[in-house]
């Protein structure tokens, strides 16, 4: 009856997300390529999502959502690439330890390094990529490493790396996890993103390389409490001293009915000459801020609410409050305010076979700095959330799984940049009254039409991505104007083998 029981729960759309039982699962990585159709099926309604506001997913919750899914309404392309998920993230059929190898590979082109194409930076390249994700599941406990190279890496502006070898590597994931009913132990590498899923979030999000955490969640299908806790890269402080960086993230996850799902969280960035993580920090039920408070021990510390409401329309949003100034008793109250946001609304679009996500984020001038420049939320220079500040943006995409394979995903986005930037230090006390709270200096502004486009038939994957950008201010020079096409194509074979461990 427990397992029936468990089984039914997990087929429920709004207790989807249960801690697996039944054993050992791996994560499906951020970057899986069936990734952008099984959002676009959790964004028509016709897939309940394991864990809203929470990627990336397990296999077996997004297994057993998929086996519930009702695909009389979905067209023939959208069956196949369910099935086709089916067959691939299914483990083998055994009670014993299994082991899996999916392995890759991948010759590319694009007018840029970076990987996010809105912000497009580094020079053109032809690359070639490939990797082995190694799967072993021992009872419950999961064993992951996903060893890979990939000469895009040595142009990437943002990979930290060695970039003086011909090719360059890294691993993806690596990671060991145990899960039981109510909980999980997770040490390793592995890219997260809390938040709305699909865009990144301000705090934690897959827009740094390689961030090795200890992970723990415990609570139910409708109530967990979850954190991480990692090492950033030391730093020199400005007595000239090497600082020690960690981060620390809490949160409360919870799902109280069918349709809502809110989470409550709260990061911690803590530095200092031969510092160490102290236990109050550590301690999931504490308060970060209070702790602070209490023992007078430094730290930088952020507070933020998640939400999302599932409906025909499903509304979400992220807010993250940094700092604010209530009182103006002295001159640090003069500082604006630093604070982050992202709302929008997603749903389909009747029986078209189409979805749509139109969001609004908002990140302000000061956000991730400091009056202590070394305790921010950087990984080598590399937000753990994003990667800029200072900015606004609106998008509206549109994504449409046509009968022959093809996902189509047009996008229209304005994006407004200042010229405040997270790396940038602290302002001094006496500009705090010149600092503007959003938009400093010359304002660029783009405007950017694309079109996404993935294909995947087999062992064949086809992912492009092109688009014009219209920039008025080019650079921070008022008055400067262009126009550039920033594009990327892309040709994966994968393959996979899978048994049981001798």
């Amino acid at each position: 009856m427990r397992v029936r029981r468990a089984l039914l729960v997990g087929l429920a759309s709004w207790q989807a997300t249960a801690l697996a039982a039944q054993g050992a699962s791996p994560y499906v990585p951020l970057h899986y390529w069936a990734m952008p159709y099984i959002e676009h099926l959790i964004a028509r309604g016709t897939l309940a999502d394991p864990t809203p506001l929470t990627r990336p997913l397990h296999a077996d919750d997004l297994v057993r959502v998929l086996e519930a899914a009702d695909t009389t309404g979905l067209n023939a392309a959208e069956r196949r690439i369910v099935r086709d998920i089916l067959a691939d993230l299914r483990p083998p059929h055994t009670d014993r330890p299994w082991v899996r190898a999916n392995g890759d590979v991948t010759a590319a082109g694009a007018s840029h390094a970076r990987r996010d194409p809105l912000r497009a930076a580094g020079p053109s390249h032809a690359t070639a990529a490939g990797g082995l994700d190694l799967q072993v599941a021992l009872g419950r406990v999961m064993l992951v490493t996903h060893p890979y190279f990939d000469t895009r890496l040595k142009y990437d502006p943002d990979w930290f790396g060695k970039k003086d070898r011909v090719i360059a590597g890294r691993v993806a994931e690596s990671y060991i996890a145990a899960r039981w009913r109510l909980g999980e132990l997770f040490f390793g590498r592995l890219d997260r993103n809390w938040g709305p899923s699909g865009i990144q979030g301000l705090l934690l999000s897959d827009n740094p390389y390689g961030l090795d955490h200890l992970g723990f969640t415990v609570g139910t299908a409708r109530f967990q409490l979850q954190a991480i806790v990692t090492q950033l890269d030391d730093r020199i402080d400005s007595t000239g001293a090497l600082a020690h960086r960690y981060m620390v993230q809490h949160r409360l996850w919870t799902r109280p009915g069918r349709r809502w799902t809110v989470a409550l969280w709260e990061g911690s960035v803590l530095s200092g000459p031969g510092r160490e993580i102290e236990p109050w920090y550590l301690n999931i039920l504490n308060v970060g801020y209070l702790e602070q408070l209490n023992t007078g021990t430094t730290v930088n510390n952020f507070l933020g609410l998640d939400f999302e409401r599932h409906a025909t329309v499903t509304v979400f949003g992220q807010f993250m409050l940094d700092d604010v100034k209530i009182e103006h008793k002295i001159p640090t109250d003069a500082l604006p305010s630093s604070y982050g946001f992202t709302v929008g609304a997603k749903g389909g679009v009747g029986r078209t076979g189409m979805d749509w996500c139109l969001f609004y984020t908002q990140v302000s001038n000061l956000t991730y700095r400091n009056q202590d420049n070394v305790e921010v939320p950087l990984y080598h220079f590399l937000g753990t959330g994003r990667n800029f500040d200072d900015y606004d943006q609106a998008t509206l995409q549109l994504t449409l799984l046509h009968s022959s394979g093809l996902l189509l995903a047009p996008e229209v986005t304005l994006l407004r940049q200042g010229e405040g930037d997270p790396r940038l230090p602290y302002p001094p006390l006496t500009a705090f009254g010149s600092t503007p709270s959003l938009f400093a200096g010359v304002v660029e502004r783009t405007v950017r039409l694309a079109l996404g486009a993935n294909w995947d038939r087999g062992p064949l994957g086809l992912a492009a991505n092109g688009g014009v950008h219209f920039i008025h201010n080019a650079g921070h020079v008022a008055g400067t104007t262009d126009t550039k096409f920033v594009g990327g194509i892309a040709v994966s074979y994968r393959f996979r083998r899978q048994g049981k461990v001798p």
